[in-house]
């Protein structure tokens, strides 16, 4: 039984900077906390392997799609750690993919939209991941060890993905004018969704207090979201790209860049399933899933001979 003691030693924890383990104690909120952040962000590494494969072969040299086939693997992989860290919460991996296959689990909105040329490609390796590390370098400061422990090796591996993007971007961008020209409009088209990814306003959020609270994460979505604007803004100007917001001001006072308005509307919409993409991509996983099934059932068989046969070896 949960009591107030329990919750009290468990706050000084938080507060004393300590890291939370599976065997530990914790309150049943911030247990479902977890699986519902971590699941989601599992789900959002999986579903982005489908709009970076969609180029593989398509992708304009051999060089170019090596290194884009080795980025959905290293995003496969992303997913299986955070997947791993959710199941020591006491919750089997069926349950959650299945809960956003077949049921109302979210995954990041930044990856319902289409990626309509090579440049889009470019763009989601500087801009998207450039947003995740920005998340999830706070992230590897969770309260929750076996969280914060997989966010180190991944965000080692989205900087390269980072600087991968902008590498490839900043060559397009200083090419032919039609290849600076298709730059820069997957620029104007990914800017504003990449600023959604960070989540809600704080004053809109249901989550941010007590996830801060815990120790989950240490800044809000906003302050997130202006980190990665004060990182971003002189990067594209160093490669001669421009940002679409015509607001865009550097403040002396702050020493932070003011951005305009976010299309929140569109943001709700996408979250609510309405998004470009939303319908084909959960489509193309519950494909995935279901043809998989013999796959999982074999090597669950294997497993079980395994066992079987070290049983009688011992």
């Amino acid at each position: 039984m949960e009591t107030k003691e329990y919750h009290k030693k468990f706050q000084e924890r938080i507060d004393n900077g300590e890291t939370i383990e599976p065997k530990d104690w914790m309150p049943e909120r911030y247990r479902k906390q977890l699986i519902r952040m971590m699941s989601q962000h599992a789900h959002s590494e999986v579903v982005g392997m489908l709009p970076e494969g969609n180029w593989i072969e398509r992708a304009p040299s051999l060089k170019r799609k090596k290194i884009l086939l080795a980025k959905v693997q290293d995003e496969a992989g992303h997913g299986l750690y955070i997947y791993s860290a959710v199941e020591t919460l006491g919750i089997a991996r069926r349950e959650l993919v299945e809960d956003y296959i077949y049921g109302n689990a979210k995954y990041s909105s930044i990856f319902n939209y289409p990626t309509l040329t090579y440049a889009d490609i470019c763009v989601i390796g500087w801009l998207v991941d450039g947003a995740a590390i920005v998340n999830q370098t706070m992230l590897a400061r969770s309260s929750y060890g076996p969280y914060a422990r997989a966010m180190i090796r991944i965000c080692k591996e989205e900087s390269f993905h980072q600087k991968q993007g902008y590498e490839m971007l900043a060559k397009m961008a200083s090419g032919t004018p039609e290849q600076k020209k298709m730059a820069q409009d997957a620029v104007n088209r990914w800017w504003w969704p990449t600023l959604m990814m960070f989540g809600p306003p704080d004053d809109e959020s249901p989550n941010n207090a007590e996830l801060i609270k815990w120790g989950v994460k240490s800044k809000t979505n906003d302050e997130l979201r202006q980190s990665f604007v004060d990182r971003t803004v002189m990067e594209a100007e160093a490669i001669g790209l421009e940002l679409p917001d015509p607001d865009l001001n550097y403040n002396k006072e702050t020493g932070h860049w003011e951005f305009g308005e976010i299309p929140w509307d569109e943001f709700w919409e996408v979250i609510r399933g309405n998004g470009p993409m939303n319908r084909e991509r959960i489509r193309a996983r519950r494909k995935a899933y279901e043809e998989g099934a013999w796959v999982r059932e074999a090597a669950a068989e294997f497993a079980r001979k395994q066992k079987l046969n070290q049983e009688k070896a011992s």
